[in-house]
């Protein structure tokens, strides 16, 4: 496992992800230009898998053109679609298509997207997938119990919400996908910056943060309608009302440049605590936004080796 990614982790570098929705359509080119736009940027970029429940370009797909237009790609895989048969066969094939990174979780629920009557499989957890891909990938051994000719080889990734109730839950859960196999950790939005800090510090007293990478997730709020759709419609996160307090004390025109501040801001905090690994920056449909907050945070690409190491 020589990515980027898993490259920063291991040196202790403040490791930078950010995150590519593929297209509602069989468009190549849509993930070329998102990449373009984060490449040198970024260790690593999501491919989300049917994000929110909505049908969009496979995220196998978009982590091979990912990789083709030079950005390292972090393959999402769901267990909402897949029952465990499906689930094994595309780690193996991300495995042969040389995608270095995999992040498994379990899936908004269908009741959530555009087929709210389709069929929720879930036959694994996220807990259990995580442990799935270890398995295959250390001991080269399927579900069955049958062995696999060629193991894959990946970096293994799991997702966690510091700020679901009951928040006392949050640590013991990352814990259980720590010692399953989870190597690194990508966290929903953070908005409430003292709440994770609580987080991370039970997360540290446990010796999680040694084992699995924590990077916590950050991401712009560029208008009012914006903040009432995260507020009310996206299931997961917790937007403090100082938020829209925030927002809505600046002119119109000024609002999404307030909404980059504040992420801005955010970035700097999470970086004073410890045990933070790094961030997730997600910004869909503002991809070309995400070298200005990164370079405002003090996390410009061109000296990577100069970025704050872990605390």
């Amino acid at each position: 496992m020589t990515g980027r990614l898993a490259a920063a982790i291991g040196e202790g570098r403040f490791a930078v992800t950010a995150e590519i929705g593929p297209p509602r359509g069989a468009d190549a080119a849509a993930i070329e230009r998102k990449a373009g736009l984060l490449r040198g940027w970024v260790d690593a970029a999501n491919i989300t898998d049917n994000q929110g429940a909505h049908v969009r370009l496979s995220s196998l797909a978009g982590s091979v053109l990912a990789l083709r237009a030079g950005v390292e790609p972090v393959m999402q895989l769901t267990c909402r679609d897949r029952n465990r048969i499906a689930l094994q066969s595309d780690l193996l094939a991300a495995g042969a298509l040389g995608v270095p990174n995999v992040l498994l979780l379990s899936g908004d629920h269908p009741v959530y997207g555009d087929h709210p009557d389709a069929a929720a499989v879930f036959d694994l957890d996220s807990v259990q997938l995580v442990w799935t891909a270890r398995t295959l990938r250390d001991e080269g051994v399927l579900l069955s119990g049958r062995p696999v000719e060629t193991r894959p080889q990946f970096l293994v990734g799991a997702v966690e919400n510091p700020f679901a109730p009951p928040a006392a839950f949050r640590a013991t859960r990352l814990g259980k996908k720590a010692a399953a196999g989870a190597q690194f950790c990508q966290t929903q939005f953070t908005f409430d910056v003292p709440a994770f800090a609580r987080f991370m510090a039970e997360v540290v007293d446990r010796g999680i943060a040694q084992r699995c990478a924590v990077l916590a997730g950050v991401g712009p709020i560029r208008s009012l309608r914006a903040y009432e759709f995260v507020r009310t419609h996206v299931p997961g996160v917790h937007l403090p009302e100082s938020v829209g307090r925030r927002l809505r004390g600046v002119p119109e025109h000024r609002v999404a440049a307030e909404g980059v501040a504040l992420c801005v801001e955010t970035i700097e905090a999470l970086r004073a605590i410890p045990g933070v690994a790094g961030v997730h920056v997600m910004a869909f449909g503002y991809e070309r936004g995400i070298p200005e907050i990164l370079e405002r945070a003090g996390l410009a690409p061109a000296a990577p080796t100069e970025r704050k190491e872990r605390a």
